[in-house]
């Protein structure tokens, strides 16, 4: 019926989409620090954000804006405007204004902002530096690198999705996240264009239904961020719009970057799959899911490339399911440790388990053998270089 191509541009893919990236001294050695995606004209949206109570102003402001159409989202890197009270929302307010008087085709813009917790914003620089865009540059590149902060690398897709009478529309997108990635909705930005002609509504329902399998799946660290956005824009320039090809392209995008922020977790070395199948229910299968992606125990195991199945074990346990140790059954990619009470894992089947440890990425399967209840969860491991980024984040 359809089929999709990926194509490059990222959030620049899509028709009449713009972006670009630029450095105004937020982050050290002139790194890219200030982003921004345009749309030529006013765009449909649907957002997800953080869970936290302690919501960051950027997120506050855009919901008090109401149901609006706009064309321009500003990003900033170094500088979470969280903790900052009524002053952080008066500070977008300026930066937002000082854009709608230099460029008078922007409508409604909205700011997005990552970065430390409990500063205000660098107004003076931001400004000065946004009066320089050029909003006829197609940079998707420079735009993901911007949005930056611990990442180790940018992270960007874009398919055109071609339908079955030849007619097609494009989804691009670009997204940060490394660390205190916990979505529920993690520190991590989202940021999806398209020229599909769709609905806030249908949009909002799709990334609600795609977010709960992709970003809220992940999990580095365990923590959740004040600044969590995940912001979906649709002109409409294609005229196309195909429910079951649009859905898929969304769910695709967003899979390909929840993986990748957690492939690059801070100081990650793997990428781990955790499959639960057999729990009492889909919600059961979650939880177990979740509990495994994190564990510090299972992290640390992980990270020492020690095929230690009893802190799988115990793990799943401890996750509050029904479960017992009569029906659970644990595999490290092909390799059976234990299946329905009976351990397999000695002296010939460790290297084995052993070998899948040392893998990139693998997956770690558990069927709990209770009912007809599934769920995929992604995580990585844990060592000492996410302690020693941490340790000096604000230095």
């Amino acid at each position: 019926m359809f089929t999709l191509n990926a194509v490059e541009g990222g959030v620049c893919a899509a028709r009449g989409f713009y972006a670009d990236g630029i450095a105004i001294g937020l982050k050290k050695e002139n790194a890219k620090d200030l982003a921004f995606i345009y749309s030529d004209t006013v765009c449909q949206n649907a957002s997800v954000f953080t869970t936290n109570k302690m919501t960051a102003a950027p997120i506050r402001h855009f919901r008090q804006k109401g149901d609006f159409q706009g064309n321009f989202v500003l990003i900033n890197a170094k500088n979470a405007n969280a903790m900052t009270g009524n002053a952080g929302i008066a500070d977008i307010d300026e930066v937002l204004g000082a854009l709608i008087e230099k460029f008078p085709q922007i409508q409604h813009p909205v700011m997005s902002s990552t970065g430390v917790i409990g500063v205000r914003l660098p107004k003076a620089k931001i400004i000065e530096g946004a009066m320089t865009f050029d909003l006829t540059h197609r940079e998707g590149v420079a735009a993901s690198e911007a949005i930056m902060t611990t990442d180790t690398f940018a992270k960007r897709i874009a398919f055109e999705v071609i339908l079955k009478d030849g007619r097609s529309f494009r989804m691009g997108a670009m997204a940060k996240g490394a660390g205190m990635i916990n979505p529920a909705m993690a520190t991590m930005l989202c940021f999806i264009t398209t020229d599909a002609l769709v609905e806030s509504a249908t949009m909002q329902i799709l990334l609600d239904e795609c977010i709960h399998t992709t970003f809220n799946a992940a999990s580095v660290d365990g923590d959740t961020s004040t600044n969590d956005t995940v912001l979906m824009m649709a002109n409409g320039h294609s005229g196309v719009f195909h429910h079951e090809a649009f859905k898929t392209a969304l769910e695709t995008i967003m899979l390909f970057l929840a993986k990748e922020m957690v492939r690059d977790g801070e100081g990650a070395t793997k990428l781990v799959t955790y499959h639960v199948s057999g729990a009492v229910s889909h919600h059961e299968a979650e939880v177990c899911a979740k509990a495994l992606s994190n564990s510090l125990l299972v992290k640390t195991a992980l990270f020492g490339q020690d095929p230690n199945w009893g802190r799988i074990a115990s793990t799943v346990g401890a996750s509050g399911i029904v479960c017992d140790e009569a029906t659970l059954s644990i595999w490290f990619d092909e390799v059976c440790v234990y299946v329905q009470g009976e351990l397999l894992f000695d002296e010939r089947l460790e290297p084995f388990a052993a070998a899948v440890m040392q893998k990139s990425a693998f997956t770690i399967h558990c069927d709990i053998g209770q009912g007809e209840g599934e769920f995929t969860a992604y995580g990585c491991d844990l060592g000492h270089e996410y302690v020693k980024i941490n340790a000096d984040y604000r230095t």
